[in-house]
């Protein structure tokens, strides 16, 4: 098993940046598939993106692409979102998520095993 603890949420101005951090306890971290997901007031929790275990491979939603970038330092067992130009429509709780295997496929809640508790992103207008 893998424990996730993310950090680096915070209040923003709109058009300013974040990045954030998933920090990987237990089982070798290099072993998983790591994934962003958020989840906005009233709404259901949606896939941002992922990065393979090597970090050779990434997935992202429409909705960031040219925004944000996943990344990853297996050798500091942690993950990173970095999130540039955000805006109030970003304002979400972000959670980290990590699976054996990888897949573009893989964009549903259900197909991570582990989750972080989350971490807050508030983006003012």
């Amino acid at each position: 098993q893998v424990q996730l603890v993310e950090s680096g949420g915070g209040l923003v101005q709109a058009g300013g940046s974040l990045r954030l951090s998933c920090a990987a306890s237990g089982r070798a971290f290099s072993d998983y598939t790591m994934a962003w997901f958020r989840q906005a007031p009233g709404k259901e929790r949606e896939f941002v993106a992922s990065i393979s275990w090597n970090g050779v491979f990434t997935s992202y939603a429409d909705f960031v692409k040219g925004r944000f970038t996943i990344s990853r330092d297996n050798a500091k067992n942690t993950g990173y979102l970095q999130m540039n130009s955000l805006g109030p429509e970003d304002t979400a709780v972000y959670y980290c998520a990590a699976r054996a295997g990888y897949s573009r496929q893989f964009t549903r809640n259900i197909d991570y095993a582990y989750w972080g508790q989350g971490t807050q992103v508030t983006v003012s207008s």
